[in-house]
């Protein structure tokens, strides 16, 4: 079976090496000559464990291609999956839909023989409907069906995602598109992998639900935190106490400084849009959107109660990207917490392992100072500031950190240490919706 993906970003990049990864013939095309350029040397543009080395395979086996020719792609593919932005659009928030109906016209000037459309794009609900009615009137006598298939890839754990996932949820209706997409998650459901078929509204809107609520789930551990702190409870043993509970799981309870990222902070705009459109509110996810922003926002401030005035004081950032495992930077709380800083007066000395590319072209200043390494960003400066949970930072050497710091101080939002073994660390501890760890100097 010949595949045909358009769009190399992070869901088509992953959803095409991982199919040909399957054993499928899969073309990948885009616009962006450069990206093709390098795609075709192995190249890829994103930072995600094990796609490197799957590219790279594929390539070598000639199960994959990438290529700026939309046409070519499409000459005797079984099936197109649409996999372009859908960015939060200026203004209200919605789904910019800009980048899909311009694949839905080409589309309309280039086939001529029957195929399955698949929508793998993060899409509003009636978007389906839409792009049928658009390629029907622009090609009146092409014999097409249209799937949504929405994708549930965590960056930094995209490749498991794909390849044992939860669930795979199919909006599809013609008896034909069917079964050809059973044929493709065949290597999946072979593995006892539910494979849910709906209709497509229904399955648009799963995308989107799914989101929501895990958005809601973080917003909610993240004000328990708050209230955590007034009271001196302790966060962490909160979230074990209630995760425990198989109705509530211990997924996505772990406390931050709100989440970021491709997905959340876009599609509970989208959703939240969508649902005053259809005159049904959502207003619980409408505060989850105000609750993140308001949290983001009150980092920076945060900070400041820490280590009082920042003026002229040097803090060591260790973090940028809103989660480990990707170099992705979008909504990433540091765009919020560093200019403020900055603002402030503080000197940042800043380290991310993959994230220092994309953060240089975002923040700019003679306050930033880039590092090459975890020591690099500490050495001489008055605190440390954790933002990003990497691997790296969960194991620091706490004699070295209080050697390089000027002042021993770790202000960590994201709870990487436990209380018990900063006590004896010698250095001022300070998490989220925990007790801090106090060390007088000496």
């Amino acid at each position: 079976m010949k595949i045909t993906v358009i769009g190399t970003g992070y869901v088509g990049l992953v959803t095409g090496t991982c199919f040909s990864e399957f054993g499928f013939d899969v073309t990948c095309v885009d616009k962006d000559k450069k990206k093709i350029s390098d795609l075709k040397q192995g190249i890829i543009p994103i930072y995600e464990p094990g796609l490197q080395d799957l590219v790279e395979k594929n390539l070598q086996k000639r199960r994959l291609k990438f290529t700026e020719d939309l046409k070519s792609a499409l000459e005797g593919t079984d099936v197109i999956f649409i996999a372009v932005g859908t960015p939060s659009r200026r203004g209200d928030g919605h789904a910019d839909l800009a980048y899909v109906f311009n694949v839905v016209d080409e589309l309309a000037t280039h086939l001529s023989h029957e195929v399955v459309i698949v929508t793998k794009s993060t899409v509003p609900v009636g978007t389906g409907r839409k792009i049928y009615e658009q390629l029907k009137e622009k090609a009146p006598d092409l014999s097409f069906h249209i799937v949504s298939n929405p994708e549930f890839l965590r960056e930094g754990a995209a490749i498991e995602d794909f390849m044992y996932p939860d669930r795979v949820v199919v909006g599809v209706e013609s008896l034909k598109a069917k079964n050809i997409i059973k044929a493709l998650y065949r290597p999946l459901s072979d593995k006892g992998i539910k494979l849910l078929m709906t209709a497509i509204e229904t399955a648009e809107l799963i995308k989107y639900a799914a989101n929501g609520f895990l958005a809601m789930k973080v917003s909610f551990i993240n004000e328990i935190a708050d209230l955590c702190e007034k009271c001196d409870a302790d966060i962490e043993e909160v979230a074990k106490g209630i995760g425990l509970d198989e109705r509530i799981g211990e997924k996505f309870l772990n406390v931050g400084p709100g989440y970021g990222g491709s997905c959340f902070p876009k599609d509970t705009k989208a959703l939240s849009y969508t649902a005053h459109q259809y005159k049904s509110p959502l207003t619980l996810i409408d505060a989850v959107i105000k609750a993140n922003t308001n949290r983001k926002k009150s980092m920076g401030p945060r900070v400041e109660e820490i280590l009082g005035d920042v003026a002229g004081k040097k803090i060591g950032v260790l973090g940028l990207t809103f989660k480990s495992n990707t170099d992705d930077m979008r909504d990433s709380v540091s765009l919020d917490i560093l200019p403020y800083l900055a603002q402030k007066g503080a000197v940042l000395q800043i380290y991310d392992p993959k994230g220092m590319i994309e953060a240089k072209k975002l923040l700019q200043g003679t306050d930033f100072l880039w590092k090459n390494s975890t020591e690099d960003a500490l050495k001489g400066a008055d605190a440390a500031l954790i933002l990003t949970e990497w691997d790296v930072f969960k194991a620091l050497d706490k004699e070295m950190v209080k050697s390089l710091l000027k002042t021993p101080t770790v202000v960590d939002f994201r709870n990487l240490y436990s209380l018990e073994e900063m006590r004896g660390s010698g250095l001022s501890y300070y998490s989220l919706g925990r007790k801090s760890v106090k060390h007088k100097r000496a």
